[in-house]
């Protein structure tokens, strides 16, 4: 009877069709050339991280003005637990918002390949927030960083690179804890990190209805959230620091 059930999973394995096999196979399982091509090479990119879910949303801007979600990735390894990064050596992976310009893009990391955030941005140095070098990379291990597989860090970099050949001067990066919803925000508002969390929420919010990424100022040392979308905004390239007058 086992032999039986051996040479029918056999003879199904190999008379199976491979779209059928290919469905059925985990995409991390896969080769290269088994993945679903990369979609709109050189369009303008939005990039969210999802700290708990363990998950980096790549989205492709069309011909409308909004960003659709191109590629979800799965996060191989972030260190520290939920909450922002504040000092050198407490090995957080950072949350907030930051953007990335070509100089922040690093081709032959001993990672594989990795994508600075530029931690520290203003919002981390009005509050004197310490560390360097935090990255989106390969190599799947992450001591204050978001580490990829090699192959999917090798997507996300080609994207990236390809964006900013073809125009684009900044990458948005916005890094949440969790998807946050009204539901979540509720369910972690006993966290020491909430109030740091309001701050993101409306972001998140933002794009979530529109599908374009908002405006984010420093002022303060406080997050504000504009209810402007990016290409109305001055302020559409970079995270702005404001101080209000005394």
């Amino acid at each position: 009877m086992k032999k039986t059930a051996f040479y029918l999973s056999l003879f199904l394995l190999f008379h199976m069709p491979w779209s059928t096999l290919a469905q059925s196979t985990p995409s991390w399982l896969q080769s290269p050339n088994e993945r679903l091509p990369l979609k709109q090479l050189g369009a303008e990119i939005f990039i969210q991280i999802f700290k708990k879910e363990k998950v980096l949303e790549l989205y492709t801007k069309d011909n409308t003005g909004h960003y659709q979600l191109a590629q979800s990735y799965p996060i191989c390894n972030y260190s520290g637990g939920l909450g922002p990064k504040t000092l050198t050596g407490d090995f957080k992976s950072p949350e907030g918002f930051y953007h990335v310009s070509l100089k922040q893009l690093k081709p032959n990391s001993r990672y594989y390949r990795a994508i600075n955030l530029g931690f520290p941005n203003e919002f981390d140095k009005f509050r004197g927030y310490s560390g360097n070098n935090l990255m989106i990379h390969g190599g799947c291990k992450s001591i204050g960083c978001y580490a990829m597989t090699d192959r999917y860090m090798d997507e996300i970099y080609r994207y990236a690179e390809n964006a900013i050949s073809y125009g684009q001067d900044e990458i948005k990066i916005n890094i949440y804890p969790f998807r946050m919803t009204q539901q979540n925000m509720q369910r972690y508002r006993n966290n020491d990190n909430y109030s740091f969390w309001t701050q993101l929420q409306p972001a998140y919010e933002y794009f979530a209805k529109n599908g374009k990424p908002t405006t984010i100022s420093v002022i303060n040392g406080q997050y504000i959230v504009s209810t402007k979308p990016e290409s109305s905004s001055f302020f559409n390239k970079s995270i702005q620091t404001i101080r209000s007058p005394r």
